[in-house]
């Protein structure tokens, strides 16, 4: 079967599988779509390995096969058993790429990524076709559903539905197919499961040591990084930079410095909303803040260090009292002042391209590609090869990635894909409010996670493609259809949450 017309099926399928996923509210909607979402996966490992081809097969990949399948049985056993447990192992994998690299040249199919390279999320894949594997047979036995909000589910299925469908006049239909294969449908996955699975009194609590957890051993290896400027993973690019640059940039165990910051400003939103809420004394809260903004420093990651200042600027507006709202107040207009002094000053000297370490080139190159494609757009993953295609210059794709998820989705999707992508902040806030009315605590530190997210995805792509970003939404959906009961031990605020015990 030809490759295009596999990977247009898939499409479709995986369209389908996701609206049926998010916005199912009965057992047949739900297995249907998890047939179409596999069969949707299926079809793009074919496309994508140009057809099925049969090798000889060792020892070696057989055993490997073998411990594989023992792996995947016990753990679908275990959230067979224990459900609840997807949400807090799904944030323990998220951020873990092995360095593993996958090819049909390799002798055993798999081998290791070259220095620097790593691979992709393997052990959230685990995770997720356990969790399938066990969301499916919790559904063929009892059949109870939990639906996700429908402010959510529904923006969220649109969003995916069309991004996949729109591989079907992508100008760029590998990057389109490893986007959608690697990504979307897995995530898509990803918000149906842990976005139903039970939310017992203690997954506050585990989810934040988790995420402070995983913050400090991201930055005790980059400070690490920093003493001996050595790196376990980097970019090509990077490794020129550190070597002739007058700074050592960190990437801890990721491959960009900007990716390592933005983990660790999500683990310092967590401890500035317990901090704030007085759920962790200030000395605890503070020392652990210090050690993570160290280890953030030394990443030099401008859209870190913006997305840090945003949370930190919004959690004292709506935990602080009024002297605090009234000191961010003075100190945001104070410093956006001077930010723009800065900018027109150094635009006087400086070309924009210098200033904005060439992000205007990327933004200009994209918006001639939203102009040329103003509707539908250029389809999943083209805008760094239609960007590309206009530029007088030459040079590898991923010189001509924009950088900026919205100005990104405008060029592939256009216009009705922005308007979805609008549709999906907004019923994501309006999940999280209604979060935060039951559960202060809660609310706002998946609020705080999510403007961080957000905020950095303006200057460093990547909103829809971090898995933070969808297992956040899960969080909250599954909080919201936690008991009555449980949600009732903690009560909405009145004006000053940070009174509010958190439960």
């Amino acid at each position: 079967m030809d490759d295009t017309l596999t990977a247009h099926g898939a499409a479709v399928l995986g369209a389908l599988g996701a609206v049926l996923l998010l916005a199912g509210r009965t057992r047949l909607l739900l297995l249907l779509g998890f047939a179409a979402l596999g069969l949707s996966q299926a079809g793009l490992v074919l496309a994508r390995a140009d057809g099925v081809h049969v090798g000889g097969v060792g020892a070696t990949t057989v055993g490997a096969g073998l411990l594989g399948v023992i792996v995947l049985a016990g753990l679908t056993a275990l959230l067979v058993v224990r459900p609840a447990l997807v949400l807090p192992l799904a944030l323990v994998a998220a951020p873990f790429r092995l360095p593993l690299d996958f090819d049909r040249s390799h002798r055993f199919l798999v081998a290791v990524a070259e220095s620097g390279e790593l691979g992709r999320l393997l052990p959230l894949y685990v995770l997720l076709t356990a969790a399938v594997l066990a969301a499916v047979w919790g559904l063929l036995r009892n059949g109870d559903v939990r639906p996700l909000p429908l402010w959510l589910a529904w923006p969220a299925a649109a969003f995916l539905a069309f991004a996949s469908l729109s591989l079907l006049w992508t100008e760029d239909l590998s990057a389109g197919t490893n986007l959608l294969l690697f990504f979307l449908n897995p995530f898509a996955a990803l918000l149906a499961v842990a976005g139903r699975a039970p939310f017992p009194d203690w997954m506050p609590k585990a989810l934040g040591v988790i995420a402070v957890a995983l913050g400090c051993l991201f930055a005790g290896v980059g400070l690490w990084q920093s003493a001996t400027e050595k790196l376990l993973f980097f970019a090509p690019k990077l490794e020129v930079a550190n070597t002739y640059g007058s700074f050592f940039r960190v990437t801890s165990l990721f491959r960009d410095p900007s990716l390592y910051g933005r983990h660790l400003v999500v683990a310092i939103a967590v401890l500035l909303v317990a901090m704030w809420l007085r759920n962790v004394h200030w000395l605890l809260a503070g020392a652990l803040i210090a050690f993570l903004w160290a280890g953030l420093y030394f990443s030099y990651s401008q859209s870190s260090m913006l997305a840090l200042f945003a949370i930190a600027l919004a959690i004292t507006f709506v935990a602080g009292d009024r002297l605090a709202r009234f000191v961010v107040i003075g100190i945001a207009a104070f410093l956006i002042a001077a930010a723009s002094a800065f900018l027109v000053a150094e635009l006087q000297d400086e070309s924009a391209r210098r200033v904005t370490s060439d992000r205007s080139r990327r933004v200009e190159l994209t918006l001639d590609v939203v102009r040329d494609h103003p509707v539908a757009g250029v389809g999943l993953g083209a805008q760094p090869l239609a960007s590309r295609a206009r530029s007088e210059r030459v040079g590898a794709e991923e010189n001509f990635v924009s950088h900026t998820t919205p100005l990104t989705v405008a060029a592939e999707l256009g216009v009705v894909g922005l308007a979805l992508y609008l549709a999906l902040l907004v019923g994501a806030v309006r999940t999280l409010w209604e979060l935060w009315r039951r559960r202060p605590a809660l609310g706002l530190a998946l609020g705080a996670v999510l403007l961080a997210l957000a905020v950095h995805s303006l200057f460093y792509s990547g909103f829809f493609e971090d898995p933070l970003t969808w297992l956040a939404l899960a969080v909250a959906s599954s909080a919201l259809a936690a008991p009555v009961a449980a949600a009732a031990a903690e009560p909405a605020p009145e004006r000053r949450p940070e009174l509010v015990a958190t439960g």
